[in-house]
């Protein structure tokens, strides 16, 4: 395959997974190392990737990607993390679910839940919980979003604060090797870290890709959360310490594989 048709499949892998490595690459493509570095460096001396030991991922950036997109990453992996969140909400009790693909997906898990009162701040979670006839669903205030549909600002803020939810499930855009949840939307940083002070019990749900990306505004700390429910093992030195914070994290089965270094 020729430099012009590898590079772009180059980033479209990093758009996907958030990280590659250069041997990886190389077995992907079946040219040698050395051909792979050279397609990096190029890469990143256009400002589209930066370079990292062993590989590259996405440079950092002020503005997420795409909600349409995001929705097609991870399917599986998001399935499989609502799958776990939904199994540690109990029946007959006040959740908040925020903005977030992964969050969507814990919403279309708790389908099957009794008794539940929902409060959210993210219009596709409130439609897809319609279909539970078990289910009250409070939309909050806010100015919708429009590129995702979320509802945020100070009427949201405003809502959240009449309110003591049991649990409150959350994602984020990136988290980083000290445990900071960051976000690019200073707003929803600010509804969610009014979230986290009205909830009794606090969930983050996030894959993978989140362990490689980063993003400008810090919402709160893994300190700060209950449970990490994730698809692959943490970093030992962040793994320790969750353990030392006394946050609980879920692993879910496709997490059996050891994380790419």
């Amino acid at each position: 395959m020729s430099q012009t048709l590898r590079q772009p499949e180059i980033l479209d892998l990093l758009r996907r997974d958030g990280r590659v490595t250069v041997e990886g690459l190389a077995q992907h493509f079946g040219v040698t190392l050395q051909t792979i570095r050279r397609d990096l460096a190029d890469l990143a001396e256009a400002g589209q990737i930066e370079r990292v030991h062993g590989g590259a991922v996405l440079p950092s950036r002020i503005a997420n990607i795409g909600y349409e997109e995001r929705r097609r990453l991870h399917g599986a992996a998001k399935a499989a993390i609502g799958q776990a969140c939904a199994a540690l909400v109990p029946q007959d009790c006040s959740l908040f679910l925020a903005i977030g693909t992964t969050t969507e997906a814990v919403a279309r898990a708790l389908r099957g839940h009794r008794n539940l009162l929902v409060v959210t701040n993210n219009v596709h979670v409130a439609q897809i919980l319609l279909g539970n006839r078990d289910c009250t669903v409070i939309l909050s205030g806010g100015a919708i979003r429009r590129a995702d549909s979320g509802l945020v600002g100070p009427l949201t803020v405003q809502t959240i604060r009449q309110f003591k939810f049991d649990i409150a499930i959350l994602g984020c855009s990136a988290l980083d090797e000290e445990g900071d949840l960051l976000d690019f939307d200073i707003e929803e940083v600010g509804v969610n870290r009014a979230v986290i002070e009205q909830a009794r019990r606090t969930i983050l749900v996030a894959d993978h890709s989140k362990f490689q990306r980063s993003a400008p505004a810090r919402i709160a700390s893994l300190r700060d959360i209950g449970t990490f429910v994730t698809d692959r093992p943490l970093a030992p030195a962040l793994a320790a310490r969750c353990r030392d914070w006394g946050t609980g994290v879920v692993v879910t089965g496709p997490a059996a594989e050891t994380p790419e270094v």
